[in-house]
């Protein structure tokens, strides 16, 4: 008996079309994602402020064909290789990040809270209602110690006040 060939239905081959299609997607976006790290890099110049992977800023002195130095303080200058820069920066936000330097002006924060509170009236009469007032912590007063009953009972209830 000769078995006779069936085709295989789309929906079978469904699962491989997708993956396939995924996989493209990918290679793709992470090519592009590749030429754009390497436009950024070639936009690099002397004296440009960069980010490298690792998180350290610095400025850039000389470009070879794989490598670039920077300078990472004055005077102290380090050799890395073009795919360890992580981002070209532009001069506003270099400097910014790098030297604190902003264009508007930040609030004053005071060291002390003083200032908060300074010029009103409700706080200050709060704070002066409570210095005057006394907070019961549950404590007897002397006065309340003296007019307790001295009948030579300490207040125990079976007797035997001062058995040992």
């Amino acid at each position: 008996m000769r078995r006779k060939f069936r085709p295989v239905s789309p929906i079978t081959l469904l699962p491989f079309i997708v993956l396939i299609g995924a996989m493209f997607l990918m290679t793709r976006s992470a090519k592009k994602k590749q030429q754009a790290a390497a436009a950024m890099r070639n936009e690099m110049q002397p004296g440009t402020g960069v980010r490298t992977i690792g998180g350290m800023y610095a400025t850039v002195k000389e470009i070879g064909d794989e490598t670039v130095l920077l300078e990472v303080a004055p005077g102290v200058h380090a050799v890395y290789a073009k795919n360890a820069i992580g981002a070209v920066l532009d001069d506003a936000e270099y400097n910014r990040i790098v030297h604190g330097d902003t264009e508007e002006e930040l609030p004053v924060v005071p060291d002390d809270a003083s200032s908060l509170t300074a010029g009103t009236e409700a706080a200050e009469a709060d704070a002066e209602v409570a210095k005057d007032a006394k907070i019961d912590l549950g404590k007897k007063d002397e006065a309340e110690d003296a007019a307790a009953p001295k009948d030579g009972k300490d207040g125990k209830a079976d007797g035997g006040a001062d058995t040992k």
